[in-house]
């Protein structure tokens, strides 16, 4: 799914903890195993499993420490996970190991898709549709309302003694205005991915696959569109293909809506980054993180193509 790189770490402890759980999959029991770290992952970690002796590869994948705390649930992401597969979109699921909530799926083999690609039409079409066959496809436990996550991850954040940033104010009072207008024209919640970076696409030949389904939830479809957007820097014209291929237009209301998106997906990204200055070990500068998506979120939101926005994503 992403490069192997070599972790030193199997070679001791959880190696043999990963071999004694692996040994609880049916098809797995009594082989020979050999894992190899898969590079990626800031929320987890997720290692190439090779059986002596089986066709097919697998992957595992190990959940980092206090993720519940950014609103993921294995189980979630394990009901996901299968009913993004069943749609043809995500990685087969072959087992869920319990207690541990580890997920064990099978390797996707395929191509990654580069930044480059990402802003081709053809890749932007498949992309759509892989999206669109996971919407239309069966519901999802769990909730993903990105208004109400903000103010979640402030809460932790602050009980963690970490500072929140001085956008924050101003930034929650433009998610309010954008909230009150997409409920004056309200969408229905469909199953949705919420991360939807390169990174976690795979191009087997047919389809693009979409791995990494721990922050699924039901929600609007449109924050998917904008979150895939606005990670990936789309231009308009671009935005305008997606809409396209997604929904076979681009009507006022709904292109406003996923510009709208755009912002409150910079919003989510930037307080995620404030809470993980909390509870992350890695060295990653989190800090600074934050500050490019609250820069990014205002300076999209201070246009007057923000205001037409509002406008037009209320008017329906």
């Amino acid at each position: 799914m992403t490069s192997p790189a070599i972790d030193d770490e199997l070679r001791g402890d959880l190696r043999e903890h990963l071999t004694r759980a692996m040994q609880r999959v049916p098809e797995l029991a009594g082989r020979t195993l050999t894992f190899t770290a898969l590079s990626g992952g800031i929320t987890n970690r997720n290692f190439l499993v090779v059986a002596e002796g089986a066709r097919e590869r697998h992957v595992i994948r190990l959940a980092g420490n206090d993720t519940h705390l950014l609103g993921i649930s294995r189980e979630v992401e394990h009901a996901a996970t299968v009913a993004a597969a069943g749609v043809g979109v995500g990685p087969e699921v072959v087992a869920f190991i319990r207690p541990e909530g580890y997920l064990v799926t099978r390797f996707i083999v395929g191509e990654p898709v580069s930044d480059a690609a990402v802003h081709q039409a053809a890749t932007i079409r498949r992309v759509a549709d892989s999206i669109r066959r996971v919407h239309d496809g069966p519901a999802i436990p769990g909730l993903f309302v990105p208004f109400r996550i903000v103010e979640a991850y402030r809460a932790l954040a602050m009980a963690r003694g970490v500072p929140i940033p001085p956008e924050y104010e101003l930034a929650l009072a433009i998610a309010r205005r954008i909230e009150l207008a997409c409920l004056e024209n309200p969408v229905e919640l469909r199953p949705c991915h919420n991360d939807l970076l390169n990174a976690n696409f795979i191009d087997d030949g047919a389809r693009i696959r979409i791995v990494d389904w721990e922050y699924a939830g039901m929600g609007d479809p449109f924050f998917d569109l904008g979150n895939f957007s606005v990670n990936h820097g789309l231009s308009p014209a671009e935005d305008a293909v997606l809409l396209e291929a997604y929904e076979g237009g681009a009507r006022p209301s709904r292109a406003a809506r996923l510009q709208l998106m755009r912002i409150v997906s910079d919003f989510r990204e930037a307080m995620w980054a404030v809470l993980q200055q909390g509870i992350s070990t890695l060295e990653v500068d989190f800090v600074a993180y934050a500050a490019e998506h609250f820069d990014r979120l205002l300076a999209n939101a201070s246009t007057p193509a923000f205001e037409r926005a509002l406008r037009d994503a209320a008017d329906g």
